[in-house]
């Protein structure tokens, strides 16, 4: 039997881009809707990062104490390559828990103003507070800066019923008071703390309650592996907006809330939907 080759239209390189093949398979165009974070990489490593995944970051947490203590000069040069991408800045709670421990929240804020980060994260993780939310969000917002806050304590074990009640409220306070977005405290295991227990398991039935009444728009739920990434996102769908998300594990988290990913590919609320009319059949 002859069998004919088939002609293919060869086409220039660089004509074709994955923008329209995603498209063309169904993948959902979204918003940004993680905020990854930088545990202290240098300023080349995190500029890296921001050219390849820059359009996926909604807020990019710059974490933990390390900007305080790393050379001042990288520090300025990683909030002016995120702020070069369009990226906004967010500190990470615990130098505001300190800060305020110390006497200190003015001077705090002052700092990071100057340095030029977009938001602080306050919260009450391993400290009480003293002062009032809508007194914090002004001293904020006078400097330039915004506000979100993190629900919940990073040593107080997994949340039960009565916990997150408490937690609800106190979100209401500071979301009247003018803080931008809230934030499920999990740490970096999501294990034994808020709404994961001791072995990992997601409590989706507490998730739901933070939805329903902030909506997602507005918090964000920390996702620190694997596990946690993929729980949440299997419950809550593409939408869910995830946080203390590692730089490097970006592209996985979004790869899997588009259905690219083998595991994600299966979910009917994650899975690439083509639209009717490209699906039916020619002819």
């Amino acid at each position: 039997m002859n069998i004919q080759p088939i002609e293919t239209t060869r086409v220039a390189a660089g004509s074709l881009h994955t923008a329209d093949y995603l498209t063309l398979i169904g993948v959902a165009k979204l918003p940004p809707l993680t905020s990854p974070f930088d545990p202290g990489y240098d300023p080349l490593t995190l500029e890296g990062h921001l050219d390849q995944s820059a359009h996926l970051m909604s807020i990019l947490k710059i974490s933990m104490a390390c900007w305080m203590i790393a050379n001042e000069s990288a520090t300025r040069l990683k909030i002016a390559a995120a702020k070069s991408h369009g990226i906004p800045t967010v500190t990470g709670g615990g130098p505001f828990e300190i800060a305020v421990a110390q006497g200190r929240l003015e001077p705090y804020l002052d700092l990071c103003a100057d340095i030029g980060v977009t938001r602080i994260e306050c919260g009450e993780g391993f400290t009480d507070l003293r002062l009032g939310a809508r007194d914090i969000v002004k001293m904020a917002r006078d400097r330039g800066l915004e506000v979100q806050f993190e629900l919940g304590k990073k040593h107080g074990g997994t949340f039960q019923e009565s916990v997150v009640d408490q937690l609800i409220e106190q979100g209401k306070t500071w979301i009247d008071a003018g803080a931008l977005q809230l934030v499920v405290e999990a740490r970096e295991s999501a294990r034994d703390v808020g709404l994961f227990d001791e072995q990992g398991n997601f409590n989706a039935a507490f998730a739901d309650r933070f939805a329903h009444v902030f909506g997602l728009a507005v918090v964000m739920f920390e996702a620190p592996n694997k596990s946690s990434q993929f729980a949440m996102l299997q419950h809550f769908g593409r939408e869910v907006h995830l946080c203390n998300v590692r730089l490097e594990e970006l592209l996985r988290v979004e790869i899997y809330r588009r259905g690219l990913h083998s595991d994600s590919f299966s979910k009917a609320n994650l899975r690439p939907a083509i639209p009717a009319y490209a699906a039916a059949p020619s002819g």
